[in-house]
């Protein structure tokens, strides 16, 4: 592989079919596959946020994507971090878009790890030696074939998880008496949780799941991975082809979620909510296909955390290094530095899954989730207007991360959902939600004021064709 380009971005060669799997396999992971049903385990309804969210998903995927690949594509651009150098021309706010995908996605690599723990856990062995196996392997692929071996084990993972949630979602119901009487049992165990929790949403959550849910459809699209899985495409109409086509993904994953009233109807009792679908399957299913089952889920592991890799890799070569090293670096140096950037990434999600607790990856995502919302001004406004000042983004960049990172630290990291008090009433609201308002609001009052002083506004060197249709 000779440049970044080829390396991080398959020389942006995937036709409609291979991005489909590509982009599938990396929204749809193993922690997707263990924590969306683990939500619904432990806290009933609350959890249903996730399947909102990917339906809100595609529609703005279909409104910005294909506009972002045709200028990235125009310009050579690898990274959003790219984007917003060319769009605004400051290097701060470029620093800020790429350090915030990077801090976003290294606890995100590091739960792909967890996940595939838990499915070790499960199968009842021992000791760090799988898990590093594992990474070994992850290293291997990825180091020299760069997106194009995640592209292909893709397709395998997603055929096997097809397999495994068919299975699961028609045989068990019927072993534990339909889906009626699954919902009952769920139900009353769910009300025996502490605190209670039910299968509909109580009096007081309905913000809090609308916020999650909208935050979360945010955050999702601005995710370096994703930029980089839909920048491998080799056209715009391929990203608007898979914008229609993905929510296939979005009926499996409410499936998915089933499982976890499932876990409950099968009487699966177990503190740490993220094994109850491993021990469901291995209560439920012959060893055999139980196997397979959890097999699916590890290899569900391997392909979003080599596709993040890659992307943190490339947001640190071309934004990070090659925005303030003296010299440019050539094509092939770029795909060397990212090399061994990604492998850097790797072990560094290795070493904080095994030396630190699982909850510390949890608590870390929830803020990752926070903080990649705040670029949404940024990227995303970026990519229809240049009326925000860019000085202006940076500093509403600053008190989104703030405000952001304050509430979920007031919440101990141990939920993301905070109590806005408000003319007597309580809100509770997703962290992220009131601090991109905050952000936005900033921006947008600073900018008449920033162009009225005349303050350096950096200069847009896009092309304005590539805008156009």
């Amino acid at each position: 592989m000779e440049s970044l380009e080829e390396w991080g971005l398959a020389g942006r060669n995937f036709g409609p079919w291979v991005t489909w799997f590509l982009v599938g396999g990396d929204l749809y992971t193993a922690y997707t596959v263990i924590a969306v049903p683990a939500a619904l385990y432990g806290a009933g309804a609350m959890g249903f946020f996730a399947l909102p969210y990917v339906i809100m998903i595609y529609p703005y995927m279909m409104l910005v994507l294909p506009r972002m690949w045709t200028v990235c594509h125009r310009h050579g651009y690898v990274t959003f971090a790219d984007f917003v150098r060319g769009r605004y021309g400051n290097r701060l706010l470029t620093l800020a878009v790429a350090l915030t995908g990077i801090l976003a996605l290294m606890p995100y690599i590091a739960l792909q790890l967890v996940g595939m723990r838990v499915v070790i856990s499960a199968l009842g062995v021992t000791g760090e030696w799988p898990l590093v196996a594992a990474f070994v392997i992850l290293a291997a692929y990825t180091y020299s074939s760069g997106l194009r071996a995640p592209a292909v084990i893709a397709i395998v993972k997603d055929l096997m998880l097809y397999i495994m949630v068919i299975a699961a979602i028609v045989l068990l119901p019927i072993k534990l008496g339909g889906y009626a009487h699954v919902f009952e049992l769920a139900n009353h165990a769910l009300s025996m949780h502490s605190p209670a929790a039910t299968i509909y949403l109580r009096q007081g959550q309905v913000l809090g799941y609308s916020t999650l849910a909208i935050g979360s459809a945010v955050a999702l699209m601005l995710y370096p991975h994703t930029a980089t899985a839909v920048l491998s495409a080799k056209s715009a109409q391929v990203v608007r082809r898979n914008a229609a086509l993905l929510p296939a993904y979005s009926f499996v994953l409410g499936l998915i979620a089933l499982l976890g009233y499932v876990a409950l109807a099968a009487g699966i009792v177990t503190k740490d909510t993220s094994m109850a679908v491993p021990l469901l399957f291995l209560k439920m299913f012959p060893e055999w296909f139980a196997g397979f089952c959890l097999a699916a889920i590890a290899i569900g592991a391997l392909v979003p955390a080599a596709i993040m890799s890659i992307a943190a890799s490339n947001l640190f070569t071309r934004n990070l290094y090659g925005e303030f090293v003296g010299t440019p670096a050539t094509p092939r140096e770029e795909s060397q530095i990212a090399k061994l950037i990604s492998l850097i990434v790797k072990f560094g999600a290795l070493v904080f899954v095994l030396r630190l607790p699982a909850p510390y990856a949890i608590e870390m995502q929830l803020l990752g989730g926070i903080w990649i919302c705040q670029i949404f001004p940024a990227v995303v406004l970026g990519v229809f207007t240049r009326w925000f000042h860019s000085w202006a983004l940076f500093i509403g960049w600053i008190a989104g991360m703030g405000l952001g990172t304050g509430m979920a630290f007031a919440l101990e990291l141990k939920g993301s959902v905070y109590p806005i008090h408000f003319a007597g009433h309580v809100y509770g609201m997703y962290a992220a939600i009131p601090a991109l308002l905050a952000n936005l609001a900033i921006a947008t009052i600073l900018t008449p004021l920033f162009r009225a002083a005349k303050l350096n506004n950096g200069l847009d060197t896009t092309d304005a064709e590539a805008y156009v249709g």
